[in-house]
């Protein structure tokens, strides 16, 4: 069983900011192959579904973004799933509106929702799917810049990487990651 975790905040407010990048991969996913997230356990929402032979659980964690972990590792803990079946989809700002990074570890990069999976799992070694949601420009505050939605300017290159972030998640079903790197983290 693989699962993977997009991280945002649940609500209207919230829906297409920068900070919800993990849950519109998600949604695309869910809606490109007709699932809902029907399911509500684990302080979020999901679906189990089956891809190419094998279970596949999609979470959106309705913590809010900073407790993403108080859903992850519930979920975790009933599936009985090990830390390298998981997968979380998440806003970088380092990396520009149109590009995703995969990698296998790392820290938390001052992003709390990473920081709160890190503690809630006692691990770094998980892998990431980041999604480039640039930094802000002038004087505009981080929190403004995550909690705003993309510019006219953006949202053309952001819909190529929710597109490419979703070949990507499909692909890991099928295929090492190492494969699925290798692939995805030439655009």
């Amino acid at each position: 069983m693989k699962c993977i975790v997009g991280l945002g905040n649940p609500g209207k407010k919230y829906d297409r900011t920068r900070h919800n990048a993990g849950f519109m991969v998600l949604d695309e996913w869910a809606e490109r192959n007709n699932w809902s997230f029907s399911q509500k356990k684990f302080n979020g929402l999901y679906t189990m579904e089956r891809m190419d032979g094998e279970k596949v659980v999609l979470l959106k964690p309705q913590t809010y973004m900073n407790l993403s972990g108080e859903s992850l590792r519930p979920l975790m803990d009933y599936y009985d799933l090990d830390v390298e079946d998981i997968l979380v989809v998440y806003d970088d700002l380092d990396l520009p509106p149109g590009k995703i990074r995969l990698r296998k570890k790392g820290g938390h990069g001052g992003h709390n929702g990473i920081r709160s999976i890190i503690d809630h799992l006692g691990t770094k070694e998980f892998k990431r799917l980041r999604v480039g949601v640039g930094r802000p420009e002038g004087s505009k505050t981080v929190i403004d810049h995550v909690l705003g939605t993309f510019t006219k300017e953006e949202v053309p290159h952001v819909e190529d990487s929710i597109d490419y972030a979703v070949k990507a998640c499909e692909a890991w079903v099928g295929q090492t990651f190492d494969e699925v790197m290798n692939t995805y983290n030439m655009k």
